[in-house]
């Protein structure tokens, strides 16, 4: 059986990401093949010259605002429309708790995970962390204790962590995202041959899951 690779660009910090990989788990579940896709989940920092922790004084809507040009009600809305979407898919985002701040340290924790095949877990856990618990996406020690939390070996990890171990994969992650001129997040590629950016809604997500693997000579699903 043909074994399809899909690409997954995201960031810690887009809550789109988070919803898209909900929405692309719930397509894998109906797919009758998904035993032979292998999700990559590459890096992607929206910021990457944010600080370790913003000022936690500014608001969340404070920031969206300024960064967007719009008045704070206006913030708000797209705030209540993504927490609306993430509640359909089960996720009780609370943007009121988030702690912003670089994601790179994130992303190497991801790359590391990988190693053990736990980077979907350790992707997941820090979406969670992020979006719903109020966790310094930041900080190192908070960074290390989810680490150990999704079953990774904690000096290991630290050493990872202290150092610069994984940048360089981050980097050709998001250097490779640039050639494909991958722009927006969440992207999703497949097989290196088609790609759809923005989180996606699951049947579109399987329909593309189906076409991709009859291109690679796999069956066609029964009618």
């Amino acid at each position: 059986m043909p074994q399809l690779a899909l690409d997954v660009w995201s960031d810690i910090a887009c809550p789109w990401c988070y919803i898209g990989k909900r929405r692309l788990e719930r397509a894998l579940l109906q797919f009758e093949h998904r035993d032979q896709v292998t999700v990559r989940w590459r890096s992607f920092e929206l910021d990457a010259g944010a600080p370790r922790e913003r000022d936690p004084k500014v608001a969340y809507v404070a920031r969206l605002a300024a960064k967007y040009g719009v008045e704070e009600r206006q913030a708000q809305a797209m705030i209540d429309g993504v927490v609306e979407a993430a509640n359909r898919e089960g996720i009780a985002m609370r943007f009121d708790r988030t702690k912003s701040g670089n994601t790179l340290d994130a992303h190497r924790l991801v790359h590391f995970a990988s190693e053990s095949g736990l980077a979907d877990a350790m992707k997941e856990r820090l979406f969670r962390a992020y979006f719903c618990d109020g966790v310094r996406i930041g900080d190192p020690a908070s960074l290390l204790a989810l680490a150990v939390e999704v079953g990774l070996d904690a000096e290991t990890a630290k050493a990872v962590l202290d150092g610069d171990r994984f940048v360089a994969e981050v980097r050709a992650d998001e250097e490779l995202a640039m050639r494909l001129r991958i722009r927006s997040v969440p992207c999703f590629v497949f097989d290196n041959r088609r790609g759809v950016a923005g989180a996606q809604e699951p049947d579109a997500l399987l329909a593309l899951l189906r076409e991709s693997y009859v291109e690679l000579g796999g069956a066609k699903p029964q009618s």
